[in-house]
């Protein structure tokens, strides 16, 4: 019996128990909580539900309680049940009823874990979005791995996901990049508000190296094609270091698409009439507002100033209705420490265009260093990601910048995730996966296999062993796990629990064998155990999956 089986059996029986008493219950399955108890001495699951309504159905929650439990007792591949304190249920399960679930694992594979729990939902993720005048440094490294690592999960729980990066590229930053690359091609110093470093130097030496009539260009013309030059390289340095990171964005959004208004009115300026037509929009004082203090936000935002320009707000509403045009019903915003502020506004903006703003999220990340990390020699000022890359690796900065919450200060020890030790939880958890391949090896090499003269000798009956239902306790969490880091958009869930499925793992390896002692003959438990192995490795690899990290077949 699987634990969403059991959920199910246990909510019909509260609910013949209100019917036989006349009691109006509306209780969905998805109310009944089943959670692992800390004692495995207390069952494999525990259910408060009697606690919760019996009031309800009009008897004290103990009797409610000893009445679920002797009707739980009667049911197929349960062994026990008793009832604890006020009205705890325990229950526990054959070992052949939990034991299967092994078999189940190695059956679905790569889809084990994976649910339609969000179904229909189609969701814009918008993450790292730094702007194109520098390398991705150490902040936009925690951005990638966790937007990734949400959208895994999302997808997992079959959402329908578009992960999109927002190029910065309009604005009075790019200008100052262009003036920065310009000077450094004529050996002047970094001009006020510029950006130094020794990638600039590089490229105004590209510059001059691909273009030679630049030195005879007028001003203008030669700001215009230092900035383009840099804006093109840079923007594809940002681009192969992400997928060098194993973090792969299906769309790239201009930020000057928005300004242009070339072929008509710009982007902004019809998102303004948009907004115009919902009633939201209002002049004072010479300029064009929004009202979003309707929406929670603390003040009415500026679209249009009284001198004309359109503000970076007016870019996020032309933005915003863009995604709602492409189809996205949920739009998912990480930003940096920096932008709490726009957790009302874009909110806001979405009320104002007539949506809910519970479709839009916003989740704000914190700061993030890395002890014995290099300043970067081309920046001078920060740590980049090609430089982490170099020298901590992809598995072990992807692991450990999605193992802590988004809104969580970080200080990640550098020498600690390089160690091959098992207070490295990286590395704690790939060496499980890599002892769970190795396991398999040496059990093909001993004549070990499921099948077994013709028959399949997997008998979940024999998997007894206490270190076993633990095990298999651990594994029926998967899917709960994926479903509740989706939900809550929470990918360290799903780490955390890798790390506990690895410690359950070591303890069984320790403990149980899957090749018999030399001498002693092969019998089905060992077949049967190597099923449970086979099982454990595929949610080590399926959750390592979603968190963008290998699973190595050794280590």
């Amino acid at each position: 019996m699987t634990p969403a089986e059991l959920q199910v059996a246990v909510g019909d029986l509260v609910r013949s128990a209100a019917a036989r008493r006349g009691a109006d219950l509306t209780l969905s399955n998805d109310e009944i909580v089943l959670e692992r108890p800390r004692s495995r001495e207390h069952g494999d699951w525990a259910s408060t539900v009697a606690m919760r309504v019996a009031k309800q159905i009009g008897m004290p929650p103990r009797d409610l309680a000893r009445e679920l439990a002797t009707d739980l007792g009667a049911l197929p591949g349960v062994a026990a049940v008793d009832v604890a304190g006020p009205g705890f249920i325990n229950i526990t399960l054959e070992a052949a009823s939990a034991g299967a679930l092994a078999a189940r694992i190695v059956a679905e594979g790569e889809t084990y874990g994976t649910s339609d729990l969000l179904a229909g939902h189609s969701i814009d993720m918008e993450f790292v979005s730094a702007n194109p005048t520098g390398p991705l440094h150490l902040a936009h490294t925690r951005w990638a791995a966790l937007g990734d690592a949400i959208s895994r999960v999302l997808r997992a729980s079959g959402a329908e996901v578009v992960d999109e990066y927002y190029i910065n590229d309009a604005g009075s930053q790019m200008d100052h990049f262009g003036a920065s690359i310009l000077a450094a091609a004529r050996g002047l110093p970094t001009p006020e508000g510029g950006y130094p470093g020794r990638y600039i130097t590089d490229l105004a030496a590209a510059l001059v190296a691909e273009n030679p009539e630049w030195s005879e260009l007028p001003e203008i013309a030669a700001l215009g094609l230092a900035k383009d030059f840099g804006y093109a390289r840079q923007l594809a340095e940002i681009r192969r270091s992400l997928e060098d990171f194993n973090v792969h964005f299906d769309v790239w959004f201009s930020e000057r698409t928005l300004h242009d208004d070339s072929d008509g009115p710009s982007q902004i300026e019809v998102a303004v009439e948009r907004l115009r037509a919902q009633g939201r929009v209002y002049e004072s004082e010479g300029a064009i507002w929004l009202r979003t203090s309707e929406f929670g936000d603390d003040k009415d935002r500026v679209l249009v100033r009284s001198n004309g320009e359109t503000t970076y707000f007016a870019a996020d509403a032309a933005y915003y209705l863009d995604k709602r045009d492409r189809g996205y019903g949920e739009k998912v915003y990480l930003l940096g420490a920096d932008h709490h502020g726009y957790i009302g506004r874009l909110k806001a903006l979405a009320g104002a265009a007539g949506d809910d703003p519970d479709t839009v999220s916003v989740l704000i990340g914190q700061t993030v260093k890395v002890n014995g990390a290099r300043l970067s020699k081309r920046a001078g000022n920060i740590v980049e990601l090609v430089d982490l890359l170099e020298w901590l690796g992809v598995d072990s900065l992807r692991y450990w910048l999605a193992r802590y919450p988004a809104d969580t200060p970080l200080d990640l020890d550098g020498e600690q995730l390089k160690k091959r030790t098992n207070d490295n939880p990286v590395y704690y958890v790939q060496y499980a996966h890599a002892r769970t391949r190795s396991v398999a090896r040496k059990a093909s090499e001993a004549d070990v296999a499921r099948e077994h003269k013709g028959r399949d000798a997997f008998d979940p009956a024999l998997l007894t062993h206490p270190t076993e239902s633990d095990l298999l306790g651990e594994l029926e969490q998967f899917p709960r796990t994926v479903e509740r880091a989706a939900t809550l958009r929470e990918p360290h869930r799903v780490a955390r629990y890798l790390e506990q499925l690895a410690g359950a793992y070591h303890r069984w390896y320790d403990s149980c064998r899957v090749i018999p002692v030399a001498g002693e003959p092969i019998e089905d438990v060992h077949r049967t155990r190597l099923v449970l192995n086979e099982a454990v490795g595929q949610v080590l690899r399926n959750g390592l999956a979603l968190l963008g990290v290998s699973a190595p077949e050794r280590m």
